[in-house]
């Protein structure tokens, strides 16, 4: 490798990405373009940054299995930041492997993080979990070190494990201060000021509080029922009910909770769960057979018993049903939590992250622009969406993944 490319290399080590194209920008070898690339990348120009490096895989000859392996991990990493799922995982894994056996463990520890860092956008967090335990930390540079911890960090966060997210969240803030970055800190700083944040909404005895994420787990582990709208799902330490396939016994569950430990009237019960302005006999015995399938559903939960008004819910072994709310609700509301991460969405990235189809991702996407809650950029396949305003760490509990004991 010559001096130019050597020193192009150490500028990108260092966040100087323009003293790198300086080096390089005249040169068409593939070594230059694949540190052009990078350079792009870092200076935020990621269509250029991921044509460069497209080019430099075709100029690398067959026996550059590594330099190829690298580009590819580079351009793997370009997609994640620009929420690229439909780029190919099966490349970064090839590349991951094609690393390992060279020997250059480093870059393959690296390919990992980045294949745990898109699992988890996508909710497969056993997944990433196991690509993250086969990573050697001690093992990685400062900066591939604060990556990895930000995605351990990203898994205690999904599984409520908010001890073991600070502490990866300062071990990620003591390796991006060695860097010297101050993109990377930055980047440390935003997630443990958002853990910081009211994370959901608790109603008990119709009164409402906001809660930390901390404070979510403490009332997940205590001697209490969740009703959790967040999963729509019933629990208790020991037994979870799911029924997110069951809209209308999750809606029934939860007004009755909300009106625990008194009654909840018929009427009000038929326009939770049905929708209806007005309950007339027909709903009156509709609801009659889903207050039977919930209580079906619910088991040693919880009993429901039928009132002159209406209904009531007594929990059983428990002390009392509290709902658990994010901060924020309405129609689209997974859509509004991917987006809230601050970074710029394909319509068909959000369909990925939510196992839904495109066109349901694009009408919710037309509605929610139209209430100005979300905004694009581009044109065609290049269009963006993102949120006005990143409205915090709540909906961190309405990202793909289950919850502890789902």
């Amino acid at each position: 490798m010559d001096s130019l490319i050597t020193a192009a290399a150490q500028a990108l080590a260092t966040g100087d990405p323009l003293s790198a194209l300086k080096r390089v920008a005249l040169r068409d070898d593939a070594p230059a373009l694949a540190l052009r690339g990078v350079a792009m990348a870092q200076l935020g120009d990621l269509v250029r940054a991921k044509e460069l490096l497209k080019q430099a895989v075709r100029a690398f000859g067959p026996k550059d299995q590594i330099a190829r392996a690298r580009c590819v991990v580079a351009e793997a990493e370009i997609a994640l930041v620009s929420r690229d799922l439909t780029w190919p995982a099966k490349s970064l894994d090839a590349a991951r492997v094609v690393l390992e056996r060279r020997g250059d463990r480093v870059n393959a520890a690296h390919a990992a993080c980045l294949a745990a860092r898109r699992l988890l956008l996508i909710g497969r967090i056993d997944d990433a979990e196991r690509l993250l335990v086969s990573v050697q930390p001690a093992s990685l540079s400062p900066a591939l070190r604060a990556g990895y911890e930000l995605a351990m960090a990203g898994i205690a966060i999904r599984r409520l494990r908010t001890g073991a997210a600070r502490n990866a969240l300062a071990r990620a803030a003591r390796a991006a201060q060695m860097t010297g970055s101050s993109a990377l800190q930055a980047e440390v700083e935003n997630v443990a000021l958002l853990i910081t944040q009211p994370a959901a909404r608790a109603m008990v005895h119709g009164s409402e509080r906001s809660l930390l994420l901390e404070d979510v787990e403490v009332l997940l582990a205590s001697d209490t029922l969740v009703i959790d709208a967040c999963r729509n799902v019933v629990r208790t330490i020991n037994e979870t009910v799911s029924l997110a396939s069951r809209p209308v016994l999750f809606a029934l569950a939860r007004a009755l909770a909300e009106g625990s430990p008194g009654d909840v009237s018929r009427d009000e019960l038929v326009k939770r769960a049905f929708r209806a302005k007005h309950a007339d006999e027909s709903h009156r015995a509709r609801l009659r057979v889903e207050i039977g399938r919930l209580r079906t559903e619910l088991g040693v939960l919880a009993d429901i018993n039928a009132t002159a008004r209406g209904f009531t819910l007594s929990p059983k072994h428990v002390r009392e049903a509290v709902v658990l709310a994010p901060i924020t609700e309405g129609e689209h509301a997974d859509v509004i939590a991917l987006l809230a991460d601050g970074e710029e969405w394909s319509s068909s990235a959000l369909a990925i992250a939510l196992d839904v189809s495109p066109r349901s991702v694009q009408r919710a996407l037309e509605q929610l622009s139209i209430a100005g809650k979300v905004q694009s950029f581009g044109h065609g396949r290049a269009r963006r969406w993102t949120t006005p305003s990143v409205p915090g760490f709540p909906t961190t509990l309405l990202l793909p993944g289950p919850l502890p004991g789902s």
